[in-house]
């Protein structure tokens, strides 16, 4: 057993995968709540597939973008990576770069084949994530006043993927916001370079705002003046959402205030802040009176926190093996 988890676990460090499942909790979200409130337009995919197959193709897409993306990270970063972190699979040469780059290859193949379930539209808007993934990986991170605003439009853009018509488009929004603050938290705890300026601080506000503004938009349009938050939406999904948020922020306060404002506490933010847009989606279905509909996601929720669990435990069991002594 413990021979087995040696081999798939480089692979599974290398893409991320205990984090993917928030990607696909985001992609399922859109096509759960199209399918739930009669008054969103869906594309003809999503009104006339199987929920169950569309479900499935999503989880596709989103997996293999998401995992597209962290080795994406891991290859540029192999170098940087032997000094900071040697623990990586790469850095460690626990996985060879042919085949790190052959999972970059396989997981943009089964992103874009997941999306084709969802439609045309998909395709090109998993594709142009795939752009803008590269481009944070290539240079973003590295100018944290342009890398955070693209990689909110990154999440955005991906997350509207499923149904690029969507109405009520603050949940996409939320994630968008989420994923920026999250960002830029753990990129000044872990003291990453460059340091974010004041400057660059206001610099990625104002792109953050750019993009907040053409999406809240883009959701009025489509409304047809309905507004950002339409009538047929209750109002108690507020409630929902407000205590997802604040128990977030109580979460991260309590381990900064323990662990102090460093490196190790960021890597807790940035490890909660991937979990919680499950939260979101799990939030928004049940604050809006949809508990039937949002089951796949309370499941996919559950099965996400045991899976990060046991990976954990697995990875643990790899790099420091309990001995017994004679």
């Amino acid at each position: 057993m413990r021979g087995l988890i040696q081999r798939v676990a480089p692979v599974l460090q290398l893409t991320r995968v205990t984090g993917a499942f928030s990607a696909v909790a985001n992609v399922w979200f859109v096509i759960v709540w199209t399918r739930a409130f009669e008054q969103e337009p869906g594309t003809t995919q999503i009104d006339e597939r199987s929920i169950w197959f569309l479900l499935a193709g999503g989880a596709v897409a989103a997996l293999g973008l998401y995992a597209f993306g962290a080795a994406l990270n891991d290859i540029l970063d192999a170098k940087r990576d032997r000094t900071l972190r040697p623990n990586r699979p790469l850095a460690a040469e626990r996985i060879s770069e042919e085949i790190a780059m052959s999972v970059v290859i396989g997981t943009l193949v089964c992103a874009i084949l997941g999306a084709l379930v969802l439609g045309a539209e998909a395709v090109t808007l998993t594709a142009v994530a795939a752009i803008g993934i590269t481009i944070y990986n290539v240079a973003g991170k590295f100018v944290p006043a342009i890398g955070l605003p693209v990689l909110a439009l990154v999440y955005a853009g991906h997350m509207l993927a499923p149904n690029h018509r969507l109405v009520f488009t603050l949940p996409v929004w939320l994630v968008m916001t989420h994923a920026m603050v999250v960002g830029g938290l753990a990129h000044t705890m872990e003291h990453r370079v460059p340091r974010l300026s004041s400057r660059a601080v206001l610099f990625a506000i104002a792109g953050w705002a750019a993009c907040s503004a053409v999406l809240l938009a883009h959701g009025t349009a489509q409304s047809h003046g309905a507004g950002i938050w339409p009538s047929w939406v209750p109002w108690q999904a507020v409630l929902w959402i407000g205590t997802t948020a604040i128990v977030f922020s109580l979460v991260c306060y309590r381990r900064v205030r323990r662990l102090g404002f460093n490196e190790r506490s960021g890597e807790k933010v940035r490890r909660y802040g991937t979990l919680w847009p499950a939260v979101y989606a799990c939030a928004w279905l049940v604050g809006a009176g949809k508990l039937t509909s949002a089951w796949p996601l309370i499941a996919l929720l559950v099965m996400g926190v045991l899976g990060m669990t046991i990976l954990r435990e697995a990875y643990a069991m790899v790099e420091d093996p309990i001995e017994f002594r004679r």
